[in-house]
This record gives C-alpha cells, sequence and structure tokens, in this order.
C-alpha cells in the first residue's frame, strides 16, 4: 500500500476502482475537494505513478481557484477489497466490458457495507445490464462524467433507488459538478447519444466530401458549439423563434428542420472513411501530439469555465 499522508480529516472516504484517465481525473476532483481517497488498479505500475499523474489534473483544479482549504489523503491499495473496506462511494472506471464490470461488483459487494453506493462511469452500458446479478442492485448508479472530469461540470446519473440518487447528488454537487437525471435507462445516457449524433453527420459531411475534417471542426467550435455552451439545443431553437419562441419556430420554421433531417446522412466507417478521417485529423493536428492536444483543450476548457463563473458572479 502507498499512502500520501495529509492530516485533513475524512471527509467522506471515496474508493477509485480502475485509475486510468477517468480514473486519475475523479480522483484530482475528489482529492481537491477534501475527500479522502484510496483507489486500485489492476496494473502495479498505474498504481505506483497515481500519485504523479494526479498532480498535473490538481494543479488545474488549483488554478480554477475551487475547493476544500485542505485537499483529502491518497492511499493506493493492492487490492480491490482494501481500496473500498471504508469508502462511502466507489467510483468505478474499468473498461466498457460488461463480465469484467460485474466481476468487479461482485468483489466490491463483498467488502462493504449495505449502504454504500457503487457508481459506474459507464459511457456506453445500461444499469440494468450492468446490475445483472448484483446481490443488492439498488446501491448501484450509473454516473457518467464528460472526459476529462475534473474540468468537465457534467454528470449523468441513472439508479432504481431516488434516495440512493439524491446522496450521490450530494455527493457530485459537493464537488461542484453539475448533475442530470435519465428517466429511464438509456444506451449512451443523455449527452453522449447527443455528441453520438452530431459526430454522425460531422463524418457524413467528410465521407460525402461536402467538407473537409478541420473545416467541419471550425464550424462547430466557431457555431452552434459557441452557442450550446451557453444555452442548450431547445433553448436555442426557443430563442430562434424570436418573440414567439419555440412555438413560432415549429410552426414556421418545422418542415425546414424536417428537410435538413432527411438529408442527414448515415455513414459507414468504412476502411476509406476512416482513412479520410485518419489523414484529415492529422492534418488539422499539424504535428503536435496527444500530451498537447490535451494541454491546449484543457487550457481552453479552464479559460472558459473562469469566463462562466465571472459570468456567473456578475448576475
Amino acid at each position: 500500500m502507498i499512502s500520501v499522508e495529509n492530516t485533513h480529516p475524512i471527509n467522506g472516504h471515496i474508493a477509485i476502482i480502475g485509475c486510468g484517465l477517468i480514473g486519475q481525473s475523479w480522483t484530482a476532483l475528489f482529492l481537491f475537494h477534501g475527500h479522502d481517497v484510496t483507489a486500485w488498479d489492476p496494473d502495479p505500475a498505474i498504481r505506483a505513478g497515481l500519485t504523479k499523474a494526479v498532480k498535473r489534473p490538481m494543479e488545474q483544479l488549483a488554478e480554477l481557484g475551487q475547493g476544500a482549504a485542505r485537499p483529502g489523503r491518497l492511499t493506493v491499495s493492492d487490492t480491490v477489497e482494501e481500496a473500498v473496506a471504508n469508502a462511502m462511494l466507489v467510483q468505478e472506471n474499468a473498461p466498457e466490458h460488461l463480465p469484467l464490470k460485474q466481476a468487479l461488483y461482485a468483489q466490491v459487494e463483498g467488502a462493504i457495507g449495505p449502504e454504500v453506493i457503487i457508481a459506474s462511469s459507464t459511457s456506453s452500458l445500461t444499469w440494468s445490464a450492468l446490475s445483472e446479478g448484483m446481490k443488492r442492485p439498488s446501491r448501484l448508479i450509473t454516473a457518467h462524467p464528460f472526459n476529462p472530469p475534473h474540468l468537465m461540470p457534467l454528470v449523468e446519473l441513472f439508479g432504481s433507488e431516488s434516495t440512493i440518487l439524491d446522496r450521490a447528488t450530494e455527493i457530485y454537487t459537493g464537488l461542484d459538478r453539475h448533475c442530470v437525471r435519465l428517466r429511464k435507462d438509456a444506451t449512451g445516457h443523455i449527452a453522449n447519444r447527443l455528441a453520438s449524433a452530431l459526430w454522425r453527420e460531422a463524418v457524413n459531411i467528410v465521407a460525402e466530401g461536402i467538407a473537409d475534417v478541420a473545416d467541419v471542426d471550425a464550424a462547430l467550435v466557431h457555431g452552434p458549439g459557441l452557442r450550446w455552451s451557453v444555452v442548450g439545443a431547445h433553448m436555442a431553437y426557443h430563442l430562434g423563434g424570436g418573440e414567439g419562441g419555440m412555438a413560432h419556430y415549429l410552426s414556421h420554421l418545422g418542415p425546414s428542420q424536417e428537410r435538413r433531417w432527411a438529408t442527414l446522412g448515415n455513414p459507414r466507417l468504412t476502411p476509406d472513411v476512416c482513412a479520410e478521417l485518419i489523414a484529415g485529423i492529422q492534418a488539422e493536428a499539424a504535428g503536435r501530439g496527444i500530451p498537447e492536444l490535451e494541454a491546449d483543450r484543457d487550457a481552453r476548457l479552464i479559460a472558459a469555465l473562469k469566463a462562466r463563473e465571472a459570468l456567473n458572479a456578475d448576475a
């Protein structure tokens, strides 16, 4: 066991299961907001490097100026059972492989009390599939973050028991996350369904030769993406209806919307389309590697979050 000592008292102990990019980001976020965290990953190298891996996201959170007066304590465990022993919430971030996650839940359930919440960061698997075979399925929730969780405020929640969802909402809200709840179980939750629909047409535009990869991305960033960062899709069209709002938009411009829907594509990721996407993104990246692109993305996200915080403060 590797332990990073801190004199901060326990502020709701959290277990992180799976310490890849998502698990590292969650770990930094919980620590920054004063929670003690015990983490486990099946890869010894990832366990050994976790303390170093969370340093950069912790610095980014400090740049945003939020969090507890003192961070929590990080402990890296050698076993799942050891990691979850004192947790009030287990944040699971294993790969999107159903049997693997279900096997982890069996281990976790054998080592925790009845009141402990198990929260899956799954991006595509459904609660009904994940909970199958559990001794106490009501304790499981899906709590899907957007990547990277320490910077993106969204957490999408679904579960079978409202009281457990209420407790989870309180925990995530305490991390300055914005929680939304699904009314029914759905593959991809809310945001990934929206993102997948948009990317499907982005791929189709490239496949049909309408525009190249870089221009599709630029059109989104400088057009609807900017607008969607302050109002959602439904509200954007409500405002697009002028004084009459959504009712006016639907009665006067709804038919033109339907005509656009009818022309949207359903592309296949054929070898040729994949090759065009890969070549296009390489051209857009202009020689920058993943670490440089991630750093640029994170800097832009931090600037956007600061601007939004300043706007909210002035409101």
